[in-house]
C-alpha cells in the first residue's frame, strides 16, 4: 500500500535544507507518495536557498498557492486522496493563522479542512521554543533569531487542537512518518 502525504511548503527558510533532504530520503526509503503544495512565499524561498531545481526533479506532482482554494487541495485531502498533511517548514505567519482559526491561504485553509475530515495533520514550526534560534542562511552563514513569545503561544494554542500534531524537530518530522508508515503496514 501506498502512502500518499500532501507535503505543504510555506516561505520558512529555517531548517529548510534539511527537510527537502528529509522528503526525499523517506520518498525514496517507503516508497512514498509526496505531493507538493508550495505558499506563495514558498517558492522564493526555495529557490532562494537553491533547492527548488532539486524539489522539481524529485517530486512529480508540485502545486503552488494561487488562493486559498486553487490548487483545490482540500477537495483531495476531504475525499480520502491523501493519507495525510504535513506542513513543514511553517512559517510564524501560517502558524499564527492555524492557531486563531484563519483559513485565508492554501495552507492554513487545507490544515483547517483536513482536521474537519479527521485528516491527520503535522505541522512543524520552527519557532516553537522560546529563546534563540541558529538558523543557516544561503551560502552557508548562520543567523541567530530570537523566537517571540506570541509565536510559542500560537504553536501552544495548535497543539491543544484535534487531528493536528504539533512537530518540534526534523527528527521530529522522520519520526512521525516512520511511525505512520508502519501503522498503515
Amino acid at each position: 500500500m501506498t502512502i500518499r502525504i500532501a507535503w505543504g511548503i510555506t516561505g520558512c527558510g529555517d531548517k529548510i535544507e534539511a527537510i527537502v533532504n528529509l522528503m526525499i530520503e523517506l520518498k525514496k526509503k517507503y516508497g512514498l507518495k509526496v505531493d507538493v503544495y508550495t505558499s506563495k512565499n514558498a517558492r522564493l524561498v526555495l529557490k532562494w536557498y537553491k533547492l527548488w531545481d532539486l524539489i522539481k526533479d524529485e517530486f512529480y506532482d508540485i502545486r503552488a498557492e494561487v488562493d486559498a482554494n486553487s490548487p483545490f487541495l482540500v477537495g483531495k485531502l476531504q475525499t480520502g486522496h491523501y493519507d495525510m498533511l504535513l506542513v513543514a517548514p511553517a512559517t510564524a505567519n501560517t502558524t499564527a493563522k492555524i492557531a486563531h482559526g484563519i483559513a485565508d491561504t492554501l495552507l492554513s485553509s487545507a490544515v483547517a479542512q483536513a482536521a474537519k475530515a479527521r485528516v491527520p495533520v503535522y505541522i512543524f514550526p520552527p519557532d516553537n521554543k522560546p529563546g534563540e534560534l541558529e538558523t543557516i542562511l544561503p551560502g552557508g552563514r548562520t543567523l541567530t533569531i530570537y523566537i517571540r513569545e506570541v509565536d510559542v503561544e500560537n504553536v501552544e494554542k495548535i497543539r491543544k487542537m484535534e487531528s493536528i500534531t504539533v512537530l518540534d524537530s526534523v527528527e521530529g518530522i522522520r519520526k512521525a512518518i516512520e511511525d505512520f508508515v508502519n501503522k498503515k503496514q
